[in-house]
């Protein structure tokens, strides 16, 4: 009778699951849509700042991140429906995986630091407003997302820089 009784749940885990992964997938592979034509040419042309990494980097930590996030996200879903602010914190969460995917479009399809800067900027708020609304609600959700605002502060140097270097 247990095997039937976790069944039920353990496919409701698993769509949840999916559920939460969607959006730091669908933000993946966009940023990578927007981005991997333009590396070769383009974003090699750039003159690079001090700290810039190597592209290699790049893919393992966003790899991590995104990882992160789906897992943070899954614990909002997770929460009762009827909790008091997780409306608030899926939508903070959805605006800045918009946002997230955005920049790779402003920047590097645009061929655009400015544009970039721009969306970054927005996306610096829109991951600490996330932050904030998951806290209240999930303190290890919360935490998860440090690491991603700690690299997207990073991104803005990197993003400023270029800008600066390269008008």
């Amino acid at each position: 009778m247990s095997d039937y009784v976790g069944a039920p749940r353990k496919r409701s885990i698993l769509r949840l699951a999916a559920l939460a992964a969607a959006p730091s997938l669908i933000a993946s592979a966009l940023g990578n849509l927007a981005t991997m034509p333009n590396i070769p040419g383009w974003y090699e042309g750039l003159a690079k700042p001090p700290l810039n990494p190597p592209n290699w980097v790049f893919g393992p930590v966003w790899t991590i991140l995104y990882i992160l996030m789906a897992y943070a996200f899954f614990r909002i879903l997770d929460l009762p429906a009827s909790r008091q602010g997780r409306g608030a914190a899926i939508l903070a969460f959805l605006l800045q995986m918009a946002l997230n995917a955005a920049w790779s479009f402003a920047f590097f399809a645009a061929h655009s630091p400015l544009a970039g800067l721009i969306v970054i900027f927005a996306l610096d708020a829109a991951v600490v407003a996330t932050i904030i609304v998951f806290a209240r609600l999930d303190r290890v959700a919360s935490y998860c997302l440090w690491p991603y605002a700690a690299w997207v502060t990073f991104a803005t140097y990197l993003n400023a820089a270029l800008w600066t270097l390269n008008r």
